[in-house]
């Protein structure tokens, strides 16, 4: 009998310890290509390790969570967001007994597919996406699943000889890609049962993590931006959750872990969730459509999304030197575009914009 690889060992430590509904890296339903196993990395450590070194993950930096352009450094970013919702998600799962490489996984992917601008860049991309091909539609989830199945290339593939044989995207395992295609809720309640579900609890953990984040990080750069007082903050809401950061995250958690414990879901309280829908639904109201410098910032960069997609339709070589894309199809071309705009940051939009349509004598910085 062989020595037990690293890999095996954690296998076998999970089929031990973890809870009985939770995902095993050893059962997991696969990749879409076949892979040899890693000898010390599970299969979802491993996926962990391609989202955390992909070009996708490293433009959440400069994308915007929902100020844009603050003036200051302690704004959230894609990138700062996806980091608390990973630490969210990593300890409710560590406390339930779930696998917590996989909520980690899922939980730095979630947002890869996220375009610049935040949610005002998301709408406009929709909005003008659908001018080209009325049937389509833009949803940052979907487009997250799009970079880890076609957009992006594994490290190694991407030093191939022969580029055209590498297959596409990360490769990573169904799990990952379930947790990743069902985590957003929108504006929907937590109950709601018309949203879609991830299919594993991890995935799950992933999705409430998302809305603890958000929720409590938001009315923190809020009161920064001086879009919020904290005088304005609601007050049942408040002693129902807690009045600072920590208390509202650590309330929140700790009724997650304790509502959830022993069962396979996760989930809170009724009290504890009818306060957090009604922290979302005010949160809507006063912080989402009048964030950081007012509206005439939203529509300005939903004019530079809008003014892009446009100008990259009819003119698609200017799409980084794009050649052939004037002899698909509108539907693959507008599909093209949009990928390629939906990836840029903040600031490469706005450098892209002043390049096409400022003369270059007054753009900044010239």
């Amino acid at each position: 009998m062989g020595k037990i690889t690293p890999r095996e060992r954690q296998e076998e430590w999970e089929l031990n310890f973890l809870a009985e509904w939770a995902s095993f890296s050893s059962r997991s339903l696969g990749r879409e290509y076949p892979e040899s196993l890693d000898p010390v990395r599970t299969a979802f450590q491993r996926d962990r390790d391609r989202v955390l070194h992909s070009k996708a993950f490293r433009r959440l930096k400069h994308k915007t969570q929902v100020f844009i352009d603050p003036e200051e450094d302690h704004f959230r970013t894609r990138l700062t967001h996806t980091l608390e919702v990973s630490q969210i998600a990593r300890t409710i799962a560590r406390a339930l007994r779930l696998n917590e490489d996989l909520t980690e996984a899922i939980a730095l992917a979630h947002d890869l597919g996220h375009p610049p601008f935040g949610h005002a860049g998301e709408e406009a991309l929709d909005e003008v996406y659908r001018e080209f091909v009325p049937e389509a539609a833009f949803r940052h989830y979907d487009q997250s699943l799009r970079v880890v199945e076609f957009l992006e290339r594994t490290t190694s593939e991407t030093y191939l000889d022969d580029y055209s044989s590498a297959h596409p995207g990360l490769n990573l395992t169904w799990e990952v890609r379930d947790g990743i295609a069902n985590h957003s809720k929108g504006r929907k309640d937590l109950a709601d049962t018309s949203a879609t579900r991830a299919s594993t609890l991890e995935g799950l953990a992933v999705r409430i993590a998302d809305r603890v984040a958000y929720l409590n990080h938001d009315i923190d750069d809020a009161v920064r931006a001086g879009v919020l007082k904290p005088s304005e903050l609601p007050i049942e809401q408040m002693q129902t959750l807690g009045r600072s950061h920590s208390d509202r995250i650590a309330r929140m958690v700790i009724d997650i872990v304790e509502t959830s414990e022993g069962r396979p879901v996760v989930e809170m309280s009724p009290e504890i969730q009818e306060a957090t829908d009604s922290l979302k639904e005010f949160l809507f109201e006063r912080v989402y459509w009048n964030a950081a410098t007012g509206n005439q910032d939203l529509r300005k960069s939903q004019h530079v999304i809008r003014a892009l997609f446009q100008l990259y339709m009819e003119h698609p070589e200017r799409m980084n030197g794009a050649v052939g894309f004037e002899l698909l199809p509108t539907e693959e071309k507008a599909l093209r575009v949009c990928d390629f705009i939906a990836g840029m940051t903040d600031r490469y939009a706005v450098f892209c914009f002043e390049k096409h349509f400022v003369p270059r004598g007054i753009r900044a910085g010239v």
